[in-house]
Order: structure tokens, then C-alpha cells, then sequence
């Protein structure tokens, strides 16, 4: 067996044709065991008779017995595990003919029984290779019945209607193979048909599985108690932001809705018409809304629920606000910067005099530092109404970011004080963006960052992660600092235009750097790593997608 085994590995892969073709031999070679084992008894049955009927008895005997002994043998190699192929199924087929016809030919002629069973075997070798091989099956059958009862009718004075019966059995012959050879055909074509659409299926199957886990609306298929059947990477991130390691090994199936979802679906089975209030699923998370829809509208045991980032249409409303406030702000800054200029060259003008008391400076002090301010968000608010679309590239994430650090550090003028720590992941796989833009946001994150942590540790360091999505085929940035950290009240609108903590700050960078992001498809949070001040991340687009 296991021989047999090593040859039909050594051969290659079965098709599944020749496997339905070994199953029908199977079946093929169980009639012939029960008709030889048949044929065997009847010998025992009435002896005397055949003794007087029969023209050969022995050698119709030897034939019985032959047969029998050789569809036994075939039974067991087939029972032992072996895998008859195209020309053994042929050789089977053409000792049937042969052996039916010695049999007719030593009991008492054509006219005997057996002729019918000379026409299933010719059937059953046009079922089994449907090909040129069954007509020559017909071919081979009718001239043996022709040749016997051609020999009864020369050499034994048999009567002549003999040749006519094997006549008949020829047309038999050829008129059972035509038949078969027309249906196996259409059974050919249709198989093929079929495996052809069941691959297509299969394929579209892998690419609308492909197309769902990177769309970014969230999609979830839940039963009417809130159990998650299945779930794609944009629901995951919506829902449960990015998995902790302790997460990561939970399937599907032991995730839990969160407790705004969960009610929400409960109230939507109570009232289908009742549309459900944006909600945030933890504090970090943008606002989400959610449509529910039954796939069996009989049962109503699945449901498909659709997940909306709304901040994305919040977006649009600041993007067209500020876009008006941009192109007001481009008409009239010359009309602001000159007396602005004005402004501060008086203020630098006044600080050379000599009769300036302390107050006098303070004064002065407060009109350079507010110039600058007024500067800074005319200049904030011609970015967005100026902002280039993205030129994306496909980008080692580990190189980039080390190239990074170096011009980072070198362009700081308190670089010497300025510390950056990396942790890199041992494979992250590249991302697809805009390395100016991108670099921009990196800037202001880490000018953010510095800045936070001297003001709480005393020391200018942070520290950049880089890594992988729990899928494996994104790549993230972190950008951590060690300063107070920002309050739960306030963690929804840090990336609100114009919201700022610092009294010196315009409140645009944030906006910006998110806006960047989005620009080049990435997303910026602000995530909870569960360690003292504020943490970044820019999760990337999947890099096989077009920006």
C-alpha cells in the first residue's frame, strides 16, 4: 500500500476527473465480482444439464473460474489502497469483452444469456473512457459475435438466424456506445462548465474578501445577540482602536461590542425605522455612526452593520471653513503683515532707547511676542488654503525614520540638549506617503513633544516608535513624550482648529499634521500607552494602495 501510495505521489496531483473515473471502476468492478461469483455458482446449480447443452464445458468451467478469480484479485488490490489508472481501466474493460465472448463461445453460442452482459460491459467502457476507445469496444464486440456465430453456423451446422442475432447485438453495440459517448460528453462539458464558475466564484470570493478588510468603512457581521461573526481591519481599528498585545490573541468570536453599539443594536431590533445616535466607543476614538441591515430578512439571525467615521465629514465642514477663512485670510495679509511689520520694527526701534524704564520693556516685550502670534496663524491659515496634493512614494519606514532623527537633530538649535530615542520593530512594512509632508508632521510632533517634556521632566527627549498593525501589512509611527499629558476633557478636540493648551500657541499645528496625514490616506491619533504625557501615532495606508 504504501508503494502504491509513492507511485501515485511520483505521478502528480490527481485531477479530479480521474478521480470520479477510479470511483466508477470501483463500482464497475463490484458488478463484475457478483456476476463472476454468479456465473461460478450456476456451475454447481445443474451440472447434468450443462454436461448436455454445453459444446465446451471445461473450458467454460476454466473461464468461470479464471474470471472470477481474476475480479477477486482486482477487488483486493483496490481494497489494499491501489489506484487503478486510464490503462488499466481500458485492460478491464477489454478482458470483459473477450472473456464474455470465450464464454459464449463454449457454452451453447450467441443465443445464450451472457450476449446482454457483453452489452453492459461495452456501456460501461464508454462510461469509463469516453473516447475513441469506446467505439472500438462496439468494434472489437460486435466482430467477436459476428466470428462465433459465423463458426456455429460453418462448423456446427447452427441455424443461420444466429448471425442475424449477432447482427442485433452489434447495432446494440454501437447505437449503447453512440448514446453514451453523446451523454458523457455533455457530462464533460458541463463538469467543466462548472469547475470553471467554481473557480471563478472561488477567485472573486478572495478578492471581494481582499477589497472588505481594506475598505475603510467598518463592516461587522453579528447575530441578533451582538456575538461578532466576522469583522474586517477597518471595524477592528473603529471599534477597539489599535489591539494591545493581550487583545491580539482574541478571535472574533470572544470580542465583546462596545456598551454604545450593544444598545443600540438593541434598540434597532425593537424599532428597524429608528436610526442610531453617533456615538465614541472610548475616549480617543473619533465619532462613529452605524447602520444596521438584516441579510435573511425571514429569519434575521445575521446582521451587517456599517461603521462611519463621522469625523470625516466633520472634517470636510472645518475644511470648507477654513477654506473660505483662507482664501479671506490670502486677500487681506498684505493688509495685516504691514502694519504688523509696522508694529514690530516700531517695537525694535523704541527698545534702543535709553530712557526706557522696566515697565517700558515689558510693554514692548508683550508687543513682539503678540506680533509673532498674529504672524504665526496668518501664516498657519495660508498653509491650508495653499496645501499641495500629496506625492506619494513607497517608502522603507526604518530607513526613512533614521535619515529622519539625523536632519532633525542637526536642523534643532537646542539640538545639543534634544534627545530622541527609537524603538523599531524587527520588520515593518514600508508605507506609502509623502516624505515632505510626512516630515512635517514628524516636526511638529517633536517640536510638541521637546517642548512638553523640558516643561515637565526638565529634559528635552522623546521617544519614536516604529512598528506593524496587528494584520501585519501596515506600518505605524509613535511619537511619545514624557510631559503632563492632556486632560479627558480635552482629548476629543486636540485636533480641533485653533484649540491649543499653550498661551503661545495658534492651535493649527495638530489640525494640520492630522490633515497631512489624511492627505496621504494616514490616520494621527492620540493614543493611551498607559504611560505618563502624550503619545502619537500615524497608522499608514496599506502600501499597496493607490494614493
Amino acid at each position: 500500500m504504501a508503494v502504491t501510495q509513492q507511485s501515485t505521489a511520483e505521478l502528480g496531483p490527481v485531477s479530479p476527473y480521474d478521480l470520479q473515473q477510479q470511483k466508477l471502476f470501483r463500482i464497475y468492478n463490484h458488478y463484475r465480482l457478483v456476476v463472476s461469483l454468479m456465473l461460478l455458482g450456476l456451475l454447481f446449480v445443474d451440472p447434468v444439464n450443462l454436461d448436455s447443452r454445453f459444446r465446451l464445458l471445461d473450458y467454460y468451467q476454466a473461464g468461470v473460474a479464471g474470471y472470477f478469480g481474476l475480479n477477486a484479485f482486482v477487488a483486493l488490490l483496490i481494497l489494499a489502497g491501489f489506484q487503478p489508472s486510464r490503462r488499466h481501466i481500458t485492460l478491464s474493460i477489454l478482458l470483459d469483452v473477450l472473456v464474455m465472448h470465450w464464454l459464449l463461445l463454449t457454452s451453447t453460442g450467441i443465443t445464450n444469456g451472457l450476449a446482454n452482459l457483453v452489452i453492459v460491459s461495452v456501456a460501461a467502457g464508454n462510461i469509463l473512457t469516453p473516447s475513441r476507445m469506446g467505439f472500438f469496444y462496439a468494434a472489437l464486440a460486435a466482430i467477436c459475435s459476428l466470428g462465433i456465430s459465423g463458426w456455429s453456423v460453418l462448423v456446427l451446422e447452427a441455424p443461420a438466424d444466429d448471425i442475424v442475432r449477432a447482427g442485433s447485438l452489434g447495432i446494440l453495440y454501437f447505437a449503447a456506445a453512440f448514446v453514451l459517448q453523446s451523454i458523457s460528453k455533455r457530462m464533460r462539458s458541463s463538469e467543466a462548465l462548472a469547475s470553471s464558475r467554481a473557480q471563478s466564484l472561488a477567485e472573486l470570493e478572495r478578492i471581494n474578501q481582499q477589497i472588505i478588510q481594506r475598505m475603510r468603512t467598518g463592516i461587522l457581521l453579528l447575530d441578533r445577540y451582538g456575538h461578532i461573526r466576522l469583522a474586517n481591519a477597518a471595524a477592528e481599528e473603529l471599534l477597539f482602536g489599535e489591539p494591545s498585545a493581550d487583545r491580539s490573541d482574541q478571535t472574533e468570536a470572544t470580542r465583546v461590542l462596545p456598551q454604545p453599539l450593544k444598545l443600540g443594536l438593541e434598540s434597532w431590533l425593537r424599532d428597524p425605522a429608528r436610526r442610531i445616535e453617533p456615538f465614541r466607543p472610548f475616549q480617543t476614538s473619533p465619532i462613529l455612526q452605524v447602520n444596521f441591515t438584516q441579510l435573511d430578512q425571514e429569519r434575521g439571525d445575521q446582521i451587517l452593520v456599517f461603521i462611519e467615521d463621522m469625523s470625516k465629514i466633520t472634517q470636510q465642514a472645518q475644511q470648507m471653513k477654513l477654506a473660505s477663512l483662507g482664501r479671506l485670510t490670502a486677500g487681506i495679509a498684505h493688509e495685516i503683515r504691514n502694519p504688523l511689520g509696522a508694529i514690530s520694527h516700531a517695537a525694535q526701534l523704541m527698545e534702543e532707547s535709553p530712557h526706557l524704564d522696566q515697565g517700558d520693556l515689558q510693554m514692548l516685550d508683550i508687543i513682539r511676542r503678540h506680533s509673532r502670534r498674529v504672524n504665526g496663524i496668518v501664516e498657519n491659515v495660508l498653509d491650508l488654503s495653499r496645501r499641495r496634493t500629496a506625492n506619494a512614494d513607497l517608502i522603507d519606514v526604518s530607513e526613512w525614520l533614521k535619515e529622519f532623527k539625523a536632519d532633525y537633530l542637526q536642523t534643532q538649535e537646542e539640538s545639543a540638549g534634544s534627545i530622541i530615542d527609537l524603538s523599531l520593530a524587527p520588520t515593518i512594512p514600508p508605507a506609502r506617503f509623502d516624505k515632505s509632508q510626512i516630515e512635517q508632521v514628524m516636526v511638529n510632533l517633536c517640536d510638541n513633544g521637546l517642548r512638553y517634556s523640558q516643561q515637565q521632566t526638565g529634559q528635552r527627549r522623546i521617544e519614536i516608535r516604529g512598528g506593524a498593525t496587528v494584520d501585519g501589512e501596515r506600518a505605524y509611527l509613535d511619537v511619545c513624550d514624557a510631559g503632563p499629558g492632556i486632560s479627558q476633557e480635552h482629548q476629543g478636540s486636540v485636533f480641533e482648529p485653533f484649540f491649543t493648551t499653550d498661551k503661545s500657541g495658534t492651535g493649527l499645528g495638530l489640525y494640520l499634521a492630522r490633515e497631512l496625514c489624511e492627505a496621504n490616506q494616514a490616520h494621527l491619533s492620540l493614543v493611551d500607552d498607559n504611560q505618563p504625557g502624550c503619545c502619537f501615532r500615524i497608522t499608514f495606508a496599506h502600501p499597496g494602495r493607490l494614493i
